[in-house]
């Protein structure tokens, strides 16, 4: 499996003063911890980072993280937990790096991705995905980055639910089985058009009804 390398330094400096004076020198705050591990301050340079989120290799992949102490670099494998992203400016504000053994299960989220087009939608349906994330348990070294699931045959009606995915051997999901994931729905548009239509066409009788009652011209004169 592909681990890509982030290194890191320890920092000592905690508060916003020190985190603004980071990010000024683009370096990203962030944290290191695991279930026997306690959390150790670090921080990151921000085009290192920045490259392994834009080229899609730091979600659900493990990292080998490099930290810098005062006694050397340490070596350890984690994965990245958390991303804080400034939403006006869509840039990385803080990080959670979570430690990881290779002989133990973690749970993580997967993203769902739906691939080729339903014959349902061929036939004028349309296609809703429900969920988007699956929450799976596995051990490290069977951990995939995303699920693709083809939903070319379902049909106008037809629903996906998790319970129908065919996860690979070693995957567990721990989702219940009976949510919905995609369903491809009756289209909409044509009956509200029909429904207008009828509508406009009650209104144009009742106009010509009121016209033709007996004393409407005159009650106009």
């Amino acid at each position: 499996m592909d681990q890509p390398r982030v290194s890191a330094r320890v920092r000592k400096n905690k508060g916003k003063g020190a985190v603004r004076k980071l990010r000024k020198d683009n370096v990203i705050p962030a944290i290191f911890y695991g279930p026997q591990t306690e959390p150790v301050m670090l921080a990151v340079d921000y085009p290192e980072l920045e490259s392994l989120i834009k080229q899609g290799r730091a979600e659900n992949v493990i990292l080998d993280l490099q930290m810098q102490t005062d006694y050397g670099t340490e070596n350890r494998k984690a994965i990245l937990k958390d991303v804080l992203i400034d939403p006006v400016k869509d840039t990385v504000l803080h990080v959670d790096f979570y430690e990881i053994s290779m002989d133990r299960e973690i749970t993580v989220d997967i993203p769902i991705r739906l691939t080729n087009t339903p014959v349902g939608v061929t036939d004028g349906g349309v296609l809703q995905q429900i969920r988007r994330q699956l929450t799976i348990s596995c051990l490290p070294d069977k951990m995939i980055d995303a699920l693709e699931m083809d939903v070319s045959g379902l049909a106008i009606g037809d629903s996906l639910h998790v319970e129908d995915i065919e996860l690979p051997e070693g995957i567990n999901s721990l989702d219940e089985g009976h949510l919905t994931i995609a369903v491809v729905a009756a289209p909409t548009v044509v009956e509200e058009e029909v429904e207008e239509e009828a509508l406009e066409e009650e209104e144009v009788a009742e106009e010509e009804v009121a016209v033709s009652e007996p004393g409407a011209e005159s009650a106009e004169e």
